[in-house]
């Protein structure tokens, strides 16, 4: 007997931006955190711009348009903060 299971890719439902971390819900039903911190537009725009956020790919990422941000699931998936983040703590450009 195969214990085989068709792979698929997780895909957000929802999302709840607090002023401490990210939080979106997947279609499986886990769910992923993230300090805010991690993201810094996200972190210096007001409750309103972290509110307005639209699903991209069908659910492969979150996009937020005020704030000029974008994150895809599987950077949550494997704790990949961004690009901005990841250049302040390392010293980059």
């Amino acid at each position: 007997m195969s214990s085989f299971a068709a792979r698929r890719e997780p895909l957000a439902v929802d999302v709840q931006v607090t002023e401490d971390e990210i939080t979106v819900s997947l279609a499986d039903g886990r769910r992923l955190s993230a300090p805010l911190v991690w993201f810094p537009r996200l972190l210096a725009a007001s409750a309103a711009a972290r509110s307005n956020w639209r699903l991209i790919g069908d659910g492969e990422g979150v996009h937020w348009p005020d704030a000029d941000e974008d994150i895809s699931v599987e950077a949550l998936m494997l704790g990949v903060p961004s690009v901005d983040y990841s250049q302040r703590v390392g010293g980059g450009a």
